[in-house]
């Protein structure tokens, strides 16, 4: 799998949990940390955990491996290392404070595509 298939996965997969705020770093030509960052929010430290156990079961399915994970008991700012791609997920405050995106600003920003909401329609009533 290629690093920004793997990237867009990661981001994907911290959505799926309800991460807020996903962004996608690209790191290619500012570092040798990573290929890409994925960066995401939480409303609370158990949101942040949830959201790291969707990704490392994820690209656990998809055979792609970890080389660590970091912070998670605390579940303020986990790391998840997959090589390439490092996803950082912070409860919002954290995120705040650290400001990654500001630290990186030279990053370029991958777009994430949005899935477009299915509406329903709604039903009258027949009711007399």
């Amino acid at each position: 799998m290629r690093s920004k298939e793997k990237a867009l996965l990661v981001a994907e997969l911290a959505k799926e949990k309800l991460a807020e705020d996903v962004v996608i770093l690209d790191m290619r030509k500012l570092s040798s940390i990573a290929d890409f960052f994925v960066i995401a929010g939480a409303s609370s430290a158990k949101r942040c955990q949830a959201v790291a156990d969707n990704i490392e079961k994820g690209l656990s399915e998809k055979k792609q491996s970890l080389s660590n994970i970091e912070g998670y008991r605390e579940g303020l700012w986990v790391l998840i290392d997959a090589y390439d791609v490092v996803a950082h997920v912070f409860y919002q405050d954290v995120r705040k404070f650290y400001n990654l995106e500001g630290l990186w600003g030279d990053a370029p920003i991958i777009k994430l595509c949005r899935k477009k909401k299915t509406t329903r329609s709604k039903k009258t009533s027949k009711r007399k």
